[in-house]
């Protein structure tokens, strides 16, 4: 039997630099062995698509490399996590385990729960560290702020020179089909690897990002100006430590320099940072009350809904397919790309809560497989607040005919994902319904809508804020909010300073403006 060895299990961290666990384990002395397990049945839940699968094989790829750089290739694996470890513990003694901390669904939390009591009866220590502004064991939200600010300006940790290990095979990825992923055509999807997620930091610092507080709302300038660093935060090819003190120093050498347009660039680097901070304000949430996947925050909200939804209108919210053509333009182009900026994806639930009163988790799970950047830690507690059962949140009804005239006024966007409406002219390609021609067109190439929008508007904002009258709501409401309601309020975080012509109060976006990692 060989030497013993130090585990680091790669799991959201997908990268070599600012890497806490590989640093810490490198430093106990003696072999360290990166290992990344396919677990089977972690791709088979309904969160999980083969456009995640994908992405992470690019990453993993690159990862490979790098720690074969350090002095040892990453090891991987298919099978249970706790099987791969009882096997290779077979082989060397286990020294120690070492990860990151993972905020993920309940299926991992499981998971993580079952290692736990493994390395227990094996005598071996587990060490989690962090990686995000996510607390463990948080008992009270008070100077959240700070601590998020103190860890992310901590210097960087440098990846460290790994002993290489001979005799074990680095073994190979599984295929999609392997982990019973079905087809999942995302020909617009972003590609993964930290050389991309520096790359694409970079350009949104320095050249992309100039009107991100303008134009992040509309999804025809959003693909451009947003960051698009979300599916790496997702994945951990780039540490929110790393983000963060990019768009710090950007933030430095705009506040030396004088330029035309430097002022625009200020704000749309504080709106980012803010961001970054409300990153982990809502992974902070599903950290503290897990069923949060899964259950409503506020019990008033249990039966609001029916459990089952209705299956003709979830399949039309599915495919695109309600006859609201900006819904089902952001849909399409959702399933295309694996992204859509975040005043989008709240419509999006927002349509499928009220006005096609579905339970939010079955949408909720659909939109989790789309986007590539799906982080369980942010999606359902952004699901839960869209669909307006946190008891916390204002309740917000988007109108999807509105939300098109706005964000979309010349029909751009929507004749680019829904072609059969290409020929209405702006005034009515929103409301296809009140064009003359529609007769040839409704029914036939594309469908009449499945709902009156105003009206089920209408209907389900009665249901929902009578609801809220009752004083057991109020009481309840008031525990949920001490319990993850933001202490912002006062507190300058960091990267959010005013100048002096403006209010010297703490910039927050507005509930609903971060859905998923920051755009």
């Amino acid at each position: 039997m060989g030497a013993a060895v130090q585990i680091v299990w790669f799991k959201k961290d997908l990268r070599v630099q600012d890497h806490a666990a590989l640093k810490r384990a490198s430093l106990r002395g003696g072999p360290v062995l990166p290992i990344y397990v396919f677990e089977p049945e972690f791709w088979q839940q309904p969160d999980a698509s083969a456009r995640h699968f994908s992405f992470l094989l690019e990453c993993l790829q690159e990862l490979r490399q790098e720690l074969a750089h350090l002095g040892q290739p990453l090891i991987i694996r298919t099978g249970d996590v706790i099987d791969i470890l009882e096997g290779l513990s077979r082989k060397r003694p286990i020294a120690g385990l070492w990860s990151h901390e993972e905020t993920g669904n309940a299926w991992t939390y499981d998971r993580d729960k079952r290692v736990a009591a493994w390395c227990r009866t094996r005598g071996i220590a587990w060490t989690e560290c962090r990686q995000t502004g996510v607390l463990r064991g948080l008992k009270t939200r008070d100077g959240w702020a700070r601590k998020w600010d103190g860890f992310m300006a901590d210097a960087p940790v440098e990846a460290p020179q790994l002993e290489p290990l001979a005799g074990i095979d680095p073994g190979h990825p599984p295929g999609p089909r392997e982990l019973g992923l079905a087809h999942d055509p995302c020909p617009g999807r972003q590609t993964g690897g930290r050389t991309n997620a520096l790359s694409t930091l970079e350009s949104f610092l320095f050249s992309r990002g100039k009107t991100y507080r303008a134009a992040m709302s509309t999804p025809v300038r959003a693909f451009d100006a947003c960051s698009r660093l979300s599916p790496h935060l997702t994945f951990g090819t780039l540490s929110m430590r790393e983000a963060a003190q990019a768009a710090w120093a950007r933030q430095g050498e705009l506040k030396e320099k004088q330029f035309t347009g430097r002022s625009t660039w200020q704000g749309s680097m504080r709106s980012f940072t803010g961001r970054l901070h409300w990153h982990c304000h809502f992974m902070q949430k599903l950290e503290d009350e897990a069923r949060l996947e899964y259950q409503n925050l506020h019990g008033a909200y249990d039966g609001l809904r029916p459990s089952m939804p209705d299956p003709d209108r979830l399949q039309a919210w599915q495919a695109g397919e309600t006859g609201l053509p900006f819904v089902d333009a952001c849909m399409r182009c959702l399933a295309a790309t694996g992204w859509m900026n975040f005043r989008m994806r709240a419509m999006l639930i927002a349509v499928s809560s009220y006005h096609l009163w579905l339970d939010w988790r079955a949408p909720g799970e659909h939109l989790a497989r789309h986007f590539t950047d799906y982080e369980p830690g942010i999606h359902w507690p952004q699901v839960q607040m869209q669909s307006g059962t946190t008891g916390i949140n204002t309740i917000r009804i988007y109108n999807p005919v509105k939300q098109g005239l706005d964000q979309d006024p010349d029909g751009t966007f929507v004749r680019q994902w829904v072609p059969e409406l290409a020929d209405l002219d702006g005034q009515h390609i929103h409301e296809p319904w009140k064009a003359e021609g529609a007769r040839k067109i409704l029914g036939k190439t594309y469908p009449f809508p499945i709902v009156d929008h105003l009206s089920a508007a209408k209907e389900a904002r009665e249901k929902v804020w009578a609801i809220r009258k009752g004083q057991s709501f109020r009481g309840k409401a008031a525990d949920i909010q001490e319990r993850h309601g933001s202490r912002k309020s006062g507190i300058p975080m960091r990267g959010q300073e005013r100048t002096r012509r403006r209010a010297r109060t703490a910039h927050a976006p507005g509930q609903g403006d971060l859905f998923e990692n920051p755009s």
